[in-house]
């Protein structure tokens, strides 16, 4: 019998359509201050674009008949929440508190392109 085990999660992957890499380099190295990651040349080919902030990283893939992921998506874990709440309001995004997930503070958002995001951090024990 063999065995395994998962050890993490390398990273989340989003899609987005043709040509909106500036505005998820706006949205997420500009508003929420990740990094981009140098794309390998032979994924860079096919467009979109990577981030990274401490062991998160977020893909966005361009999809030719996009639709924007309004139910799933990445729940990012955050030190220091109410900071990056004032962050996103101070650019004009939209911030959803939801209080019905025990141990947790965390809210919702939502990327320039629809897509959403929840931010969670653990409440203190």
């Amino acid at each position: 019998m063999s065995t395994y085990s998962f050890d993490g999660l390398h990273h989340t992957q989003l899609a987005i359509p043709p040509g909106a890499e500036d505005r998820i380099r706006a949205f997420y190295g500009g508003v929420l201050g990740m990094v981009e990651v140098e794309k390998p040349a032979v994924l860079a080919a096919r467009g979109g674009c990577w981030f990274r902030s401490g062991a998160l990283e977020l893909h966005f893939g361009v999809e030719q008949d996009f639709v924007a992921a309004r139910k799933a998506h990445p729940g990012l874990l955050v030190t220091g929440l109410d900071t990056l709440a004032e962050r996103l309001t101070g650019a004009g995004v939209e911030v959803d508190w939801d209080d019905n997930f025990p141990g947790h503070r965390r809210f919702y958002a939502v990327d320039p392109l629809g897509n959403r995001l929840e931010f969670l951090e653990p409440e203190p024990v």
